[in-house]
């Protein structure tokens, strides 16, 4: 089958090499989808993309009446995929919904104790022989509370290593998994109490048209002043210019994130030549408490190999006239 990558990213094209195997013909194309670029997939039966592409319904028809038939995502957020119209249409569309949960947790952490623990200002400062201390308290984790919403593939691993640091742990979920009651005396509460009585609060679900700016005025004005809020699962699950007012009136003690509501034609790029016109972005970057990556919490070695393995296992599987475990439907998988 002929495949067309979409937003193919230097560092992935080996693992997908590899995980092809020589089974289909591949072409990679730095291109991100979108109406205008969906022209490439003329002579594609099959194409991948990445969670910044445009699958919405305008591109999906072109998309069509070019011939292509599937798509393989590599993320587990399917969130830019117009998944009714996909279906209408009769693509076949499939994701890769449990590439490694744990590189996504461990980057929230990650950046928790970065931003609490004040190392980037640290590494600054001693980089220009600056050896003192000032401006660098954080606080200890063992004994504080932990609010994790969202306890599927990705916050279960979470709620693992806060457990591990002597955390208590506050959950929120639709569907409350009860296993992890019981491994990590973890509480399942309401998302108000979770915000109130939270420490830190974690985000680990997939955006849905539910849960869009779930974070906003209301829930940000509950939380602790010290609280850290910490986002590596989608930018619209905050509301981003409440979040601005939280930080400038202290509402909140800070913001750990690796995603943004807007990435569009800013993220994926290197914009330090012309700067960004996004005015709210750099007014989120001006925040010395707020700690910001490029969307980079899948990028583990582990993690692209499984995306590439799964990648083309739907491929194969399509090709083959099996059934695809990871075909999405209607419903919204879990994160």
């Amino acid at each position: 089958m002929k495949l067309l990558v979409y937003s193919a990213k230097e560092f992935e094209v080996p693992f997908l090499s590899n995980a092809n195997k020589n089974a289909h013909k591949v072409t990679y194309t730095k291109d991100a989808l979108d109406t205008e670029t969906a022209i490439q997939a003329v002579g594609y039966k099959a194409i991948s993309i990445f969670s910044g592409d445009d699958a919405s319904s305008v591109v999906l028809e072109k998309l069509w009446d070019l011939g292509v038939r599937f798509i393989t995502l590599r993320s587990a957020g399917h969130n830019n995929v117009h998944l009714k119209m996909a279906n209408k249409f009769g693509f076949k569309v499939a994701n890769v919904p449990d590439y490694s949960p744990h590189s996504i947790a461990e980057h929230a952490v990650a950046q928790l104790q970065a931003l609490n623990r004040k190392i980037i200002l640290a590494d600054k400062q001693v980089r220009t022989y600056n050896f003192l201390q000032n401006n660098l308290m954080g606080f200890n984790l063992n004994g504080k509370t932990v609010g994790i919403i969202g306890t599927g593939r990705i916050g279960s691993v979470m709620a693992k290593i806060m457990a591990g640091f002597g955390c208590k742990i506050l959950a929120n979920d639709l569907k409350p998994d009860y296993k992890l009651v019981q491994m990590y005396d973890l509480t399942y509460t309401s998302l108000d109490n979770l915000c109130q009585k939270s420490d830190v609060i974690s985000l680990h679900i997939p955006l849905t048209q539910e849960n869009h700016y779930m974070i906003n005025r209301q829930k940000l004005n509950l939380m602790k002043p010290e609280a850290i809020l910490i986002n590596t699962a989608r930018g619209a699950l905050v509301e981003t210019k409440e979040l601005i007012i939280a930080l400038e009136n202290k509402k909140i003690g800070g913001y750990c994130t690796d995603v943004y509501e807007k990435e569009k034609g800013t993220f994926f790029k290197d914009n330090s030549a012309k700067g960004i016109k996004d005015g709210q972005l750099k007014k989120l970057l001006s925040f010395p408490n707020v700690l910001l990556t490029p969307h980079q919490g899948f990028i583990t070695k582990e993690a692209l190999t499984n995306i590439a393995e799964v990648t083309f296992e739907n491929l194969n599987s399509w090709e083959e006239g099996k059934p695809c475990k990871n075909e999405l439907g209607l419903a919204t998988n879990r994160s």
